[in-house]
C-alpha cells in the first residue's frame, strides 16, 4: 500500500529498543520501563504532574471534567489517585465506567496489578452477566455504564460509591447519557457524591455547561446518602482540568489513492508492515466479526504461503547467494522480518471482538511469543481505554457498525458507517501507549477531513424502550421533561412507549405494571426477549426459552465459514428445523449437553469441531444460561420447566412471537431469489431478507419474527422463528387488528393493518 505522512517523501522505519537475543535474532521490548518499580513507571506518566490539581478539583467541584490526550494515564491512574486520596472510606467505592466490556476487564487487571493486589480484591470488575468484586472489600470498581445504570434500580442513590468517573464520556452512549442525566439529579440530593468525567476528546464546555447547577436548590437525602456533619457542600461549578502531553508520539500516514476494498487494504497493509518496518504488534480495525475473522484467515494463509515460497526458495539452492546481492534480497523477501533483513519472524494473528468469549479474548493482549509479530484484528472494542502491550502500529479502515433506528418502521438496524475524526483520533492512539507508534489510515488526507468532527450520540438514532423502561422503574416518569444532554427524538421516544404498552410492560396511564412491568425492566435483556422468556412459564417451556434467550446473546455458535461454506451448511442441517433458529438452537444445546458440554473435555470440543460450531460461543451461552435463571428464579419460575416430554416445538414459537410480535414479516409474493427469500415487514412495509447465517435462509415460511436486523446493503432478519400469522393479534390484541379502522377486510397482500 501507498502511505505517504504530509511533509515527508514516505514512512520511515521506527526507530526502537529493542534486544538481541542469544540466538541473534530479535526480543521486541514491550515497555521500556518494565525494569522500573510500578510506581515510578506512575510517576512518568503525563497525569502524574496534574495529581494534586484534579485532587483539588475533586475535593472541591461536585463535578470535574477531565481532557487528557490518549495515553496519559487518566483511565488508569485517577481512580488510583481517587482511593489513595481518601475517597473509599467507610466503605464506599470510586466507580470508573467504560463504554464496553473488554475495556472494564482489562483495565481492571492492570490498576490491580499495579496495586498489587489480585483482582477482584481491591480491585474489581462488573460487566453484563459477570461480576468479579468481593462486597466490602472492594474499593475501586471498574464497570460497564450500562451496569452502573442498573445499580440504580436496587440503590437509586449509588449509596455504595464516593465518586463515580464516567471515561470516554465523548462516545454519546445511550446508557451514558441516561446515566449523566441520572447523576446530576442523584447530585441534588448527594451533595457529597463527586463525579468525574473523562475523554481525551470530549467536548469540555459541553458537559460543563450541562453540569452546572449553581441556581438549582439542593434536595439532601437522609440516611447514608446524607452529609456528614459539618461537611461542606462542593461548588455546584464544574472544574476543567486539561492534561497536556502523551506518553509517547505517534506518526499519522495516509493512503495516497482511495482504497476500493478496505478489509484487502487492511491485510496488505499489515503485511507491508511485518516485511518492513521495525519491531512491534499491529492492531488493525475492522467493523465487526465476520469482516475480522475474513482477515485473520486472509493473513495466515499469506503468511503461509509466503512460508512455504521462501522455504522452496531455500530448498532450490537459492540460500547459497551472496549477502547482499540481487538473490540474497529475492531471498529475504518472502521472509518478513522487524525491519531487518535476512531475520526472519512468525506472524501471530489474533482476532477481538465483543463476541469472544474472555478466554479467547485474553489471547490478544497476551505478549506475542519470542521472534514473533502479533497482529490483533479488532473491532471498535479496543478503540478506547484498551492498551495492547506491544502495539507500534496501528490500521485503521475508519468504519465502525452502529445503531441506527428508523422510527417510521420501528425498526433497529446495524449499519457499517464512517467513524468520526474523534474516533479516529482514539484508535490512532492505541499505537502510542508504551511506545512511538504510527497510524496508517486507509483514506486520503482529504477525505479524512471530510469526516465528522464528533460521532452522533446514541440517543439520537437508537431504540428508546429499554431505557424508558429503567427510567419508568427509577420512578421518573415525565420523561420528556429529563434533563436530557441531547434530547432524543420525539418520534422515538413515542414508538418505545407504544412498544412497551403493547408489551404490557405500561398501562393506560404510561405507568410501568406490576409485576410484568418490573420484571421486565430489572430483567438485563431486551424487552421484548424478556417478554418471551417472562411468558414462557404460562406456556411451560421456561428451560427452552432461558437457551434460546442466552444463545440470542452471543455473537453465532456457527464457526466461521471461510473457504467451508459447504461443510457448515451440512453441520447447520444436522440441527436445523422448519420452525427457525430458535428451536435448532434447543437441538444444538441437547447435543452439545450429550457430548458433554461444558465439562466435556476433548469429548466436548471434538464435537464442538465436527460440527463446526463455535466451542467459546457454546460455554459462554452457557453462562449467559446460568446467570438468567437465577434471575427468573427470583420472580417464582421454575427454570427446569420444560416441553421435553411432549417434543412440541409450538410453545416456543408462540413465546417467541409473543415477545417479538413486533418484528414481524409475511413472505412477499415472489420473493425467492439469491439473496434469499424476500420478507415484507408488517411495520412500515419495509423489504426484509433473511440472513444466510439462519436456517430459514432458503426457506419460504408464510411468517416470521425476528430477534434483530442487520443492514448490509440488504436489511436481513437474524434469528429467525416461523410462527402462525394468526398468533399475532391474539398474542398482541394491542398492536395488531384484523381489520382496519373503517372495519373493511385488509388488501390480500397485506399483513395486518394496527
Amino acid at each position: 500500500m501507498a502511505f505517504w505522512k504530509p511533509g515527508a517523501a514516505r514512512p520511515e522505519p521506527l526507530s526502537l529498543e529493542v534486544d538481541r537475543g542469544a540466538e541473534g535474532g530479535r526480543l521486541v521490548t514491550y515497555n521500556r520501563d518494565e525494569n522500573l518499580a510500578l510506581a515510578a513507571q506512575r510517576s512518568r506518566l503525563p497525569i502524574f504532574k496534574c495529581r494534586d490539581a484534579i485532587l483539588f478539583l475533586v475535593e472541591t467541584r461536585a463535578t470535574t471534567v477531565l481532557v487528557g490526550q490518549t495515553g496519559c494515564g487518566k483511565t488508569t491512574q485517577v481512580p488510583q489517585y481517587l482511593a489513595e486520596a481518601g475517597w473509599c472510606a467507610g466503605g464506599r467505592m470510586v466507580a470508573c465506567t467504560q463504554p464496553r466490556r473488554v475495556a472494564a476487564q482489562t483495565i481492571a487487571a492492570r490498576v490491580a496489578e499495579e496495586m498489587g493486589t489480585p483482582l477482584g480484591r481491591d480491585v474489581g470488575y462488573a460487566v453484563r452477566f459477570e461480576s468479579v468484586c468481593t462486597p466490602g472489600v472492594t474499593k475501586i470498581v471498574f464497570c460497564t455504564d450500562g451496569v452502573l445504570l442498573r445499580e440504580l434500580m436496587d440503590d437509586p442513590l449509588l449509596t455504595k460509591y464516593g465518586v463515580v468517573m464516567v471515561d470516554e464520556a465523548h462516545e454519546r452512549s445511550l446508557a451514558s447519557d441516561a446515566l449523566l442525566g441520572l447523576l446530576k439529579k442523584i447530585q441534588r440530593r448527594r451533595p457529597d457524591l463527586r463525579v468525574v468525567i473523562a475523554s481525551a476528546t470530549i467536548q469540555a464546555e459541553t458537559f460543563a455547561e450541562f453540569f452546572d447547577t449553581r441556581d438549582v436548590p439542593l434536595k439532601p437525602a437522609l440516611g447514608p446518602a446524607a452529609l456528614a456533619p459539618g461537611a461542606r457542600v462542593p461548588s455546584r461549578e464544574p472544574g476543567i482540568v486539561s492534561v497536556e502531553g502523551r506518553a509517547h508520539s505517534v506518526a499519522i500516514h495516509y493512503l495516497a489513492k482511495p482504497a476500493p476494498e478496505y478489509v484487502k487494504a487492511a491485510v496488505a497493509t499489515a503485511l507491508d508492515v511485518h516485511r518492513s518496518e521495525g519491531p512491534g504488534d499491529v492492531l488493525v480495525f475492522l467493523t465487526g466479526e465476520d469482516e475480522i475473522e475474513e482477515a485473520c484467515e486472509m493473513l495466515r494463509d499469506a503468511w503461509e504461503e509466503e512460508t512455504r515460497a521462501a522455504s522452496a526458495r531455500r530448498t532450490s539452492g537459492a540460500t547459497n547467494a551472496l549477502p547482499g546481492t540481487t538473490n540474497e534480497r529475492e531471498r529475504t523477501r518472502g521472509e518478513p522480518s522487524n525491519a531487518s533483513p535476512g531475520i526472519r519472524s512468525r506472524l501471530v494473528v489474533c482476532p477481538l471482538y465483543a463476541g469472544l468469549p474472555p478466554a479467547a479474548q485474553t489471547e490478544a493482549f497476551a505478549p506475542a511469543p519470542r521472534y514473533a509479530r502479533k497482529v490483533v484484528v479488532s473491532s471498535n472494542v479496543a478503540e478506547t481505554s484498551v492498551t495492547i502491550e506491544g502495539v507500534a502500529y496501528v490500521i485503521d479502515c475508519l468504519f465502525a457498525k452502529k445503531k441506527s433506528y428508523d422510527a417510521s418502521r420501528g425498526a433497529e438496524s446495524l449499519l457499517v458507517a464512517p467513524v468520526s475524526r474523534a474516533a479516529a483520533n482514539q484508535r490512532a492512539g492505541r499505537a502510542g501507549r508504551l511506545r512511538p507508534g504510527k497510524c496508517f489510515r486507509l483514506c486520503t488526507e482529504l477525505d479524512f477531513g471530510r469526516l465528522p468532527e464528533q460521532e452522533t450520540p446514541e440517543m439520537l438514532r437508537s431504540d428508546l424502550a429499554s431505557l424508558v423502561l429503567q427510567l419508568k422503574h427509577l420512578g421518573i416518569d415525565n420523561i420528556v421533561h429529563f434533563e436530557w444532554l441531547s434530547p432524543p427524538p420525539a418520534a422515538n421516544m413515542l414508538k418505545a412507549i407504544e412498544l412497551l404498552y403493547a408489551l404490557g410492560a405500561l398501562d393506560d396511564d404510561a405507568k410501568l405494571t406490576s409485576p410484568l412491568g418490573v420484571r421486565l425492566a430489572e430483567l438485563p435483556l431486551e424487552p421484548q426477549l424478556g417478554k418471551a422468556l417472562l411468558v414462557s412459564d404460562d406456556m411451560g417451556c421456561v428451560s427452552e426459552m432461558l437457551t434460546v434467550a442466552a444463545f440470542t446473546q452471543v455473537t453465532s455458535v456457527w464457526q466461521s465459514s471461510r473457504g467451508r461454506q459447504k461443510a457448515l451448511d451440512e453441520a447447520r442441517d444436522r440441527f436445523a428445523v422448519a420452525e427457525g433458529d430458535a428451536v435448532t438452537f434447543l437441538n444444538v444445546r441437547a447435543a452439545w449437553e450429550r457430548a458433554g458440554g461444558v465439562d466435556g473435555g476433548g469429548k466436548s470440543r471434538a464435537f464442538a469441531e465436527k460440527n463446526m460450531l463455535s466451542r467459546r460461543a457454546l460455554v459462554r451461552a452457557s453462562d449467559i444460561r446460568e446467570q438468567l435463571s437465577k434471575h427468573v428464579s427470583r420472580f417464582g419460575l421454575q427454570p427446569s420447566r420444560s416441553i421435553a416430554p411432549a417434543k412440541d416445538p409450538d410453545p416456543v414459537r408462540r413465546a417467541m412471537a409473543s415477545g417479538f410480535f413486533a418484528n414481524a414479516a409475511t413472505l412477499a409474493p415472489h420473493g425467492g431469489g439469491a439473496d434469499g427469500c424476500c420478507f415484507r415487514s408488517v411495520r412500515g412495509g419495509g423489504t426484509l431478507y433473511v440472513h444466510p447465517g439462519s436456517v430459514l435462509f432458503r426457506a419460504r415460511p408464510a411468517c416470521v419474527v425476528y430477534v434483530s436486523a442487520v443492514n448490509t446493503g440488504k436489511e436481513y432478519m437474524r434469528d429467525v422463528t416461523s410462527v402462525d400469522p394468526e398468533w399475532l393479534p391474539e398474542l398482541a390484541p394491542h398492536f395488531y387488528a384484523k381489520r382496519n379502522k373503517s372495519g373493511a377486510e385488509p388488501p390480500p397482500d397485506a399483513a395486518f393493518a394496527f
